[in-house]
């Protein structure tokens, strides 16, 4: 049996889980019980890292002893995850015992390498981020991290000899094409490395300055840099040096947000080659969450709680919409609204609704028994081919931590599946009598929607219990179906007939946009369709339509704003924001204008390039991570649909719209 080993970082203990800190593990979660779904041997590693200054100001700050303090925040992780639904095999944390008898053993092994050597240093130290700087790393004399001004120390310390394994790591990386992904984090680690600015590390800290450490094994004054010792726990949690599961498991996979992509893409390679040990498999980077494209911070108010929205939202939920909304690498928006409009649309509207209508017809037409199937037509194997793509698709882009791109994947299926319920009429074939095709049609849709809810298993494994459950499948959200999802691809079976499968469902309620409470959908109460109230009108009876959410403008108000017809004559992506293009578009003014907009998730730049597009000229200038918007390019959203504006004939650049 093949065996799989995914970390997450261990977090730092100076606060409490934040969505960060959920993000990475709820993808460290899916990814664990996505090669679970494999038939391979897993282990899930997460903990926290509780040494270094900031903890020990944390601790003061609350009148507690440095061991109080960790103790406490390491609870709050621990306790967060299974209301995540989050399985983690292990949890390590630094101060265990076994972990620091591990890294002193480690130690021990680099200085009988003669890669660790004492000397004097001068450099610019960061509290933030608990290391020293060289002058090149700095940007503008401040830390690029904190942009604060570091402390400059001199003092005697221990040193590890990076410098001299710098040279083998960047041929490595040049090597081994998907060592560090997405590719963008390996070129800035290249990029790093050619630099020039990395030296020797300094892996210590005196006594007379910091005693919250693990103590160097070759000399009691000093006690371990924060950093040298949080990353050797990805092997001390195995029982390294001779532990089963060292052997089993190593090398393994690690995921980290791109904050912390030194110290694993440079330190933890370059250590691990001095002590003579394998390199980890792939270093998964992934992005930001921002709130208004701002980064959270708790100074600005923005930090979003995961438990508060795991509790209003339901936790498979806002699992689905953390992997769904993230495209891996990149930076991503968080906000309740976004949040809601997945739920309905992809999750209640999409997937929620084939399972009542589905369910609901078999109980009405074959007692909520799955129908023996009679010969396939054209487009029943058309549904069988889409879904074998479908879940093709998703087993590569998932394993290549593509995972919105995998959903969807999987939700070009769920589309299709409901479509083909409208055009297959069960409500019509019932009603004429022809129940052989009608059984063919339900099987079909059965078999497809229980191949649907397996997948989901890593990234919604309650509901997706839920659906199998109702789909008469024996199913348990802690332990993998017993599949080997790849042998499910090519065939729609799975579902015997016969099998008794449950008479409703209402696995994803819509949520009132307006109160933001949850509802039940509404369901299949004219077969096929929701329910619609019906209203009476004729030629002197026009309906009264509903007041505008966003309230009455006047006609001087809408005459004010300048809107014209262009055309994009440049598209690139924002250099400091993953989320924004870039635009010039000619409006027949003489130059062309700058307009920032959040398409970069919906259009590439190369497909920009001529479209005629709409825009509000007059906006005030709007500066935007750097650069400045003169105008708004219209656009239309809904549901799962986006698209630009513009017009149905070739009328000239700056043609006004009124």
């Amino acid at each position: 049996m093949n065996s799989f080993f995914i970390t997450t970082p261990i977090y730092y203990v100076n606060a409490r889980p934040h969505l960060g800190h959920a993000y990475t593990t709820v993808v460290a979660d899916a990814m664990a019980r996505y090669h679970k779904l494999l038939g391979e041997d897993v282990l899930f590693l997460t903990g926290t890292d509780e040494h270094g200054d900031k903890i020990v100001q944390a601790a003061e700050k609350e009148g507690k002893t440095p061991k109080e303090f960790v103790d406490g925040i390491s609870a709050s992780f621990q306790a967060l995850w299974p209301e995540l639904h989050i399985a983690n095999d292990r949890f390590v944390r630094t101060t265990d015992a076994h972990h620091i008898a591990t890294v002193q053993a480690f130690l021990q092994r680099v200085y009988d390498a003669g890669d660790i050597y004492f000397g004097e240093f001068g450099g610019h130290y960061c509290y933030g981020c608990e290391r020293f700087y060289t002058e090149k790393e700095l940007e503008n004399g401040l830390c690029p991290q904190h942009l604060t001004k570091p402390e400059y120390i001199s003092e005697k310390n221990y040193f590890f000899r990076m410098s001299k394994y710098l040279p083998w790591l960047k041929q490595y990386i040049l090597d081994n094409s998907d060592f560090i992904r997405p590719e963008r984090y390996r070129a800035e680690v290249l990029a790093m490395l050619e630099s020039g600015a990395l030296e020797d590390l300094c892996i210590s800290r005196p006594k007379n300055r910091l005693t919250w450490g693990i103590e160097l094994p070759f000399d009691s004054e000093y006690v371990c840099y924060v950093w040298f010792d949080a990353l050797i726990n990805y092997i001390s949690a195995l029982g390294w040096p001779d532990g089963r599961d060292y052997e089993k498991f190593w090398p393994g996979e690690h995921l980290v947000a791109k904050d912390i992509l030194k110290p694993h893409a440079v330190f933890w390679p370059a250590m691990l080659k001095s002590a003579g040990l394998r390199l980890y498999h792939h270093l998964n980077v992934h992005g930001y969450w921002l709130v208004r494209d701002t980064k959270m911070s708790k100074s600005l108010g923005n930090v979003v709680e995961p438990r508060a929205m795991s509790n209003i939202y339901g936790t498979d939920a806002f699992r689905y919409f953390l992997l769904r909304e993230m495209h891996f690498g990149s930076d991503a928006s968080f906000s309740e609204e976004a949040l809601v409009s997945r739920i309905n649309a992809d999750l209640a509207n999409d997937l929620g609704n084939l399972f009542s209508r589905v369910l609901s017809m078999t109980a009405k037409y074959f007692g909520s028994r799955v129908p023996r199937p009679k010969d396939l037509q054209t487009d029943d194997t058309a549904i069988a081919e889409l879904c074998a793509v479908s879940m093709h698709n998703f087993i590569q882009l998932f394993g290549n931590v593509q995972f919105a791109q995998g959903l969807e994947s999987l939700w070009e299926l769920v589309r299709a599946l409901n479509k083909y319920v409208d055009m297959q009429a069960p409500w019509r074939l019932a009603k004429q009598g022809n129940m052989e095709r009608l059984a063919t049609v339900m099987y079909v849709l059965l078999t497809a929607m229980r191949k649907t809810a397996l997948c989901l298993w890593p990234v919604m494994p309650s509901a997706s219990v839920n659906m199998l459950k109702q789909l008469g499948q024996v199913a348990d959200q802690n332990q993998a179906p017993v599949v080997q999802l790849e042998a499910e691809v090519g065939n729609l079976d799975g579902l015997a007939p016969g099998t008794i499968v449950a008479s409703v469902s209402n696995i994803f309620p819509r949520i009132d946009v307006k109160s933001g409470d949850q509802k039940k959908p509404k369901g299949m109460q004219q077969e096929g369709q929701g329910t619609q109230s019906k209203r009476k009108s004729s030629m002197c009876e026009v309906p009264v339509p509903p007041k505008s959410a966003k309230g009455e403008v006047d006609f001087a108000q809408f005459t004010g704003l300048d809107i014209r017809v262009g055309t994009v004559k440049k598209a690139e992506k924002h250099p400091n924001a993953d989320r924004i293009l870039r635009l010039e578009v000619d409006f027949g003014e003489g130059v062309t204008r700058q307009i920032l907009s959040g398409l970069a998730e919906y259009y590439t730049p190369e497909a920009l390039l001529g479209k005629r597009v709409c825009a509000v000229l007059n906006l005030a200038p709007r500066k935007i991570r750097g650069l400045v918007s003169y105008g708004m390019v219209l656009t239309a959203s809904g549901d799962s649909q986006f698209s630009l504006l513009g017009v149905d004939r070739d009328v000239p650049d700056g043609s006004e719209i009124a």
